[in-house]
């Protein structure tokens, strides 16, 4: 006996009904999360657009650092690190849209190896103990370092000692992030790198593009960035950022813990770190020039 169709194509079966009106609600949903900008590629074109925003930094005229200065916190790197800079880590999880889109608290940071001046990688340099605004930063007085207000809602690099539930994720060491409440959990301190002649610093206004060190308040514990410990974020491959000083046989920290709080050239034209070693090896050539040629520079 043939085959019998007892159906025919359009016939619905099973509960086609109610998986119609799944798929219905889903493209329903879609279509409004797409009207109100929720969805996680446009979240992450709007992060991207507003963190990596150009910022104008801080011109110093003397050349020293103030209390409301917009400054970039650099370390050179050395050994397997490259060059790199503290920035907001910031992912989708992270916006808040109350009272206005911005990043919310807490946020992790990272050390960014593509140093460029724009939002994520601005902090200002914030009175803890009463300074007037554009007073000058000393050597081992208290400061806070706080993001920029706007879409980086001000919110103050903290530490703490470090625990079973709160410590750093890949190195375990002690945890650095972003809170938005100003305590002593967020003070920091700027020590001369060299410890034989930091005693004769104490007290002297902190130079601006020059290396420091950066010492939390509370744990006496160093900013650092490890260069063994890479951190997956959506900007790419990054350094992970702890507070833990890293001494060498002489008892001295290493480059790890050193910083230069960079600030912006007088001309407008990027950086002055990233100018300086232009301008040394001109200077290397123009020496080297003369004592070739003396009557050359006549």
């Amino acid at each position: 006996m043939a085959h019998i169709r007892t159906y025919r194509t359009p016939v619905k079966m099973g509960n086609w009904f109610e998986e119609q009106r799944l798929k219905e609600d889903e493209v329903k949903e879609h279509l409004e999360k797409k009207e109100r900008g929720e969805l996680a590629g446009q979240k992450m074109d709007f992060l991207k657009e507003n963190i990596l925003k150009p910022v104008k930094f801080s011109v110093t005229n003397d050349g020293t650092l103030h209390f409301g200065d917009i400054v970039m916190l650099v370390n050179m790197g050395g050994g397997n690190r490259e060059c790199s800079a503290v920035s907001i880590n910031a992912d989708v999880n992270s916006l808040t849209k109350i009272p206005l889109p911005g990043v919310q608290a807490p946020c992790a940071v990272s050390a960014v190896r593509s140093v460029q001046p724009c939002t994520r990688t601005a902090f200002v340099i914030t009175s803890v103990d009463g300074s007037p605004e554009g007073s000058t930063l000393h050597f081992e007085q208290s400061f806070a370092l706080k993001t920029t207000s706007g879409f980086a809602r001000g919110l103050y690099l903290t530490s703490d000692l470090r625990s079973f539930q709160k410590c750093a994720k890949k190195s375990r060491l002690q945890e650095v992030s972003l809170e938005d409440s100003d305590s002593f959990l967020s003070w920091w301190k700027i020590v001369y790198f060299d410890p034989q002649e930091r005693l004769e610093y104490e007290g002297l206004p902190v130079p601006a593009n020059v290396k420091v060190l950066i010492v939390h308040c509370k744990t006496n514990q160093a900013l650092a960035v490890l260069g063994d410990h890479v951190l997956w974020t959506m900007y790419g491959k990054e350094y992970e950022l702890t507070a833990h000083t890293f001494l060498d046989s002489h008892k001295a920290e290493q480059d790890n813990n050193h910083w230069i709080l960079c600030t912006a050239d007088p001309t407008g034209d990027g950086l002055v770190l990233f100018k300086q070693p232009q301008l040394m090896a001109k200077k290397t050539e123009l020496e080297a020039l003369s004592e070739a040629n003396p009557s050359h520079l006549l």
